[in-house]
């Protein structure tokens, strides 16, 4: 167990994936990941992190936040359907973000994690046919919202019976 400075703490895990340096005593410098972080329920402070000691040019796996771009068209709604994806690469080299672009995608089609652009040395590490965006025309998404409302009605009038 060690204790960390709070605040650059705070600062430093505002980042997905931040990569610590950790210095004990002033000895070995060590590269560290948090693993999992619990927070006070009420004021939001860090009470614990776990941390993860890794290797200059160890593999590891971590969940990448997916950045959605061209998600405004007109007629068309497009879906992120996952906020991140699982890749492994090396621990100095964890990329902040994979960008998603949706340009090219017209209504029907998709992207699956097989699709995305990594960077280099980076492995997904989730199963190619997983589904990133879908696009679909605004009508066809309106159709299917008050689908599920009119299913949802129907269902709560026969409970109340």
């Amino acid at each position: 167990h060690i204790s960390l400075p709070g605040h650059e703490v705070l600062l430093a895990l505002r980042v997905a994936n931040a990569l610590l340096t950790i210095s004990i005593d002033g000895k070995n410098e060590q590269l560290a990941l948090p693993k999992q972080i619990q927070r006070n329920p009420l004021t939001g402070q860090f009470e614990h992190v776990d941390l993860v000691l890794v290797r200059k040019g160890e593999k590891v796996t971590v969940d990448v936040p997916l950045s959605l771009h061209d998600k405004e068209r007109s007629g068309e709604v497009v879906i992120l359907d996952t906020n991140s994806i699982s890749l492994e690469v090396e621990a100095t080299h964890i990329p902040s973000e994979i960008v998603v672009d949706a340009a090219a995608l017209e209504i029907g089609q998709s992207l699956t994690a097989a699709d995305l652009v990594l960077p280099e040395g980076a492995v997904l590490a989730v199963e190619p046919e997983l589904l990133i965006v879908s696009v679909s025309a605004v009508a066809a998404a309106k159709a299917e919202a008050a689908e599920g409302e009119e299913a949802a009605e129907g269902e709560a009038e026969e409970a109340a019976e």
